[in-house]
């Protein structure tokens, strides 16, 4: 039996499958909504860093801190600790010495390094506070001091 493919029965299909494509598009994230995966939170203790030593005046240090990582900073004004994550659309942040801020590369966007809070950009909110503990000559992120 040699059946041809007329026109009409292959638009008829193409439709078929842009709309099960389009149900795909707007069902999806609902469903991922109810059943969402099981995301690390953060660790309930503290995170070793490094050594007092290997993180000089003016450097920082990017850790892995649950889900997002810490990032955490040596400045002249002591250590300070925040989440890398950005709070306009979750990129990660990373420490400019040059200019003495926190910088978010995806919408040019600025942090005080002294308390995280905004200085240019679009972030709605300050970065995220974390503490930080010398233990030993170690800097711990986080935990429950």
């Amino acid at each position: 039996m040699n059946e041809n493919i007329t026109r009409q029965n292959f638009l008829n299909v193409l439709k078929k499958v842009f709309a099960f494509s389009g149900l795909a598009v707007v069902f999806g994230p609902i469903v991922s909504f109810f059943f969402p995966a099981k995301l690390e939170e953060m660790p309930e203790d503290a995170v070793l860093v490094c050594k007092v030593d290997e993180l000089p005046e003016n450097t920082s240090k990017t850790v892995p801190f649950g889900r997002y990582p810490a990032l955490v900073i040596n400045t002249n004004q002591g250590l300070r600790a925040y989440s890398a994550v950005c709070t306009h659309f979750a990129c990660i942040v990373k420490w400019e010495p040059e200019s003495g801020k926190i910088y978010c590369p995806c919408h040019d966007a600025y942090f005080d390094p002294q308390n995280g809070n905004v200085l240019a950009g679009p972030p709605p909110a300050p970065l995220e506070n974390l503490t930080v503990t010398i233990e030993n000559g170690e800097i711990f992120v986080g935990g429950n001091a």
